[in-house]
């Protein structure tokens, strides 16, 4: 029971990280996609 305050704080840490990791990963995925579908939604716009 002593440990108990600690281990939520350590908890709450790792859901962080994992949070991070994913919003990097995101934003990875986007930077390098992104000119990608930006060309793409052009493409429809133009053919409209």
């Amino acid at each position: 029971m002593l440990f108990a305050p600690k281990d939520r704080g350590q908890g709450l840490v790792e859901y962080a990280l994992i949070l991070v990791l994913v919003a990097v990963v995101v934003i990875v995925i986007l930077a390098l996609l992104g000119p990608a579908i930006g060309n793409v939604f052009s493409n429809l716009v133009a053919n409209i």
